[in-house]
This record gives C-alpha cells, sequence and structure tokens, in this order.
C-alpha cells in the first residue's frame, strides 16, 4: 500500500492531465464541475465521519470513566477511532471492553451489564442519529437515502460495501442530480418540438 501511494502520490498530476485529455474539450467545463461537487461531497463525508468519530470516542471514554473501568480512556479512544469503518468501532469497543470489565468486575454483573449498555447505547446513537445526520449533512444526502446505500452496499459488497457505502451515494447523488437538471432543461421535458 505505501509503494501504491507513493506513485499515486508522485504521478497524479500526469494521470489527471491524461483523464482531462480523454474528455472531448467541449464538455471538460462540465466534467470538471461535477467532479468537483463530487471532490466536496467525498470531503464533506471525511470531516462528518470525523466528527462522528470524535463524539463516540469521547461518549466511550467519559462513559466507561465513570464507570471505573481500567483502561477506559484508551479503550474508548480506540473504539472512536474504529468507528470510522461503521460497526467495527463498537464491535471492538465492545469485545474489548467486555473481557476488561469481566477481568477486573467479576462476579458484579451489573457492572459489567452496564459496560455492554454503554456500548449498545453508543452503537445505536451513533447509526441512527450521529452517521445520518453529521455524515448525511455533509454529504448532501438525506438520512433515509444513507440508510438505504449502507444497507444496500452492505448487503451486495460485504464489509468492503459499508466502507465505500456513503462516498459512492454521494457521487452517485451528484450524477442523478446533473442528470435530472438536464432532464429538466431537455426540450422533452419543456414540450418543444425537436426538428
Amino acid at each position: 500500500m505505501p509503494v501504491v501511494t507513493f506513485y499515486l502520490i508522485s504521478d497524479w498530476h500526469e494521470m489527471v492531465r491524461t483523464l482531462d485529455g480523454w474528455v472531448p474539450p467541449h464538455r471538460r467545463e462540465t466534467v470538471h464541475r461535477l467532479v468537483q461537487e463530487i471532490d466536496v461531497a467525498i470531503s464533506g463525508f471525511l470531516r462528518g465521519q470525523a466528527g462522528v468519530c470524535l463524539i463516540v470516542g469521547i461518549y466511550y471514554a467519559a462513559a466507561l470513566s465513570l464507570v471505573g473501568l481500567d483502561f477506559s480512556l484508551l479503550i474508548g479512544l480506540t473504539a472512536g477511532v474504529l468507528t470510522f469503518m461503521p460497526y467495527v468501532g463498537s464491535m471492538a469497543g465492545l469485545l474489548i471492553g467486555l473481557s476488561v470489565a469481566v477481568g477486573q468486575f467479576w462476579p458484579q454483573w451489573t457492572t459489567i451489564a452496564i459496560v455492554v449498555a454503554i456500548f449498545l447505547v453508543g452503537q445505536f446513537v451513533e447509526g441512527n442519529v450521529l452517521g445520518p445526520k453529521l455524515v448525511g449533512d455533509q454529504v448532501g444526502l438525506h438520512p433515509v437515502w444513507l440508510i438505504f446505500a449502507m444497507f444496500s452496499f452492505g448487503y451486495l459488497l460485504g464489509f468492503v460495501g459499508l466502507l465505500i457505502a456513503v462516498p459512492l451515494a454521494a457521487a452517485i447523488a451528484v450524477l442523478f442530480r446533473f442528470g435530472l437538471n438536464r432532464y429538466f432543461a431537455s426540450p422533452f421535458y419543456q414540450g418543444e418540438e425537436t426538428g
């Protein structure tokens, strides 16, 4: 991966010039505008997802600290960082937090159950409130479409689908809006006669 990244970075401008040369000159401005809109949407996704990771990480660390769990800051922040990959952060945090809680609090089941509840609440809030609201607003997708994209791409492509669902849905939304605007401006929609 580092070698591929190095070559992508070093040859990026040449690759962009080559791809730009493939686009018909009279369509370049439109293609550049679409690529810029897709870039804004994907950048918004990254910013929104980073915000979700930060909020969830702080929540896990604070809630686990209040319970008195050892390594709560490390577990919470690790779960927050891993939240960038949907479901991975909360599942990893739950497994690690539950293991530490069982080792530390055994046989106090109530404290262990509280640790489990912290992660279940965190996963619920992340998946149903923070993710759709922060990421969906940044990307320009309605939360329902965002959840639909996650389910669809997750079903079709599994874990990889969950990782690429939002950026791909954002790109598709930009192209769909462009196509819809072109359709509304077309003679067919306007009811004009075509020669």
